[in-house]
């Protein structure tokens, strides 16, 4: 039996036209800076122009949210793709951080009807987060725009554009 799941695959130029918000955490830059190129250079492969795409900054990944759902409100943007980076340290903070920042850019999207694009990575370690923002396979910014673009295209198939759709 063939198999019936659609895969993540989008069709070269899907991109055009469309507008994007990305929020960024500043901390942890290293991995956070890698995650947005290749976040910005997947969106530019699949035809969306880098004028398109709104970048801000926040400190950090739990800040993420509250960035996005700003940006989602605006109706300006068909989706917004939050990028961060947490790593495990001695402390519970690492547990906490994570979950709220989960949590609150599900909110986000639930709120606003926008698509809001989970592409924290949550890593033990630092060889974790390179391989998580690399450019390889497991690169979470290439797959959060990826996703970014396929949920957008969903919603507007749906009729379904921000608050209230």
């Amino acid at each position: 039996m063939a198999n019936q799941f659609p895969t993540l695959s989008l069709e070269k130029g899907c991109g055009r036209g469309r507008r994007l918000a990305v929020v960024a955490a500043r901390f942890n830059l290293e991995y956070t800076g890698r995650l947005l190129e290749s976040c910005l250079s997947r969106l530019e492969s699949l035809g969306l122009e880098r004028s398109r795409v709104r970048v801000e900054w926040v400190p950090g990944a739990f800040e993420l949210p509250l960035a996005a759902k700003a940006l989602a409100s605006t109706g300006r943007f068909e989706a917004v793709v939050c990028l961060g980076a947490v790593l495990r340290g001695e402390t519970s903070h690492y547990d906490l951080v994570c979950a709220e920042a989960a949590r609150g850019v599900s909110r986000a999207a639930l709120d606003t009807g926008v698509p809001v694009i989970f592409g924290v990575i949550t890593c033990e370690n630092r060889r974790q987060a390179l391989a998580r923002c690399g450019g390889g396979p497991k690169d979470a910014g290439l797959h959060a725009a990826s996703a970014a673009l396929w949920m957008a295209s969903l919603m507007g198939r749906l009729g379904r554009r921000g608050k209230g759709a």
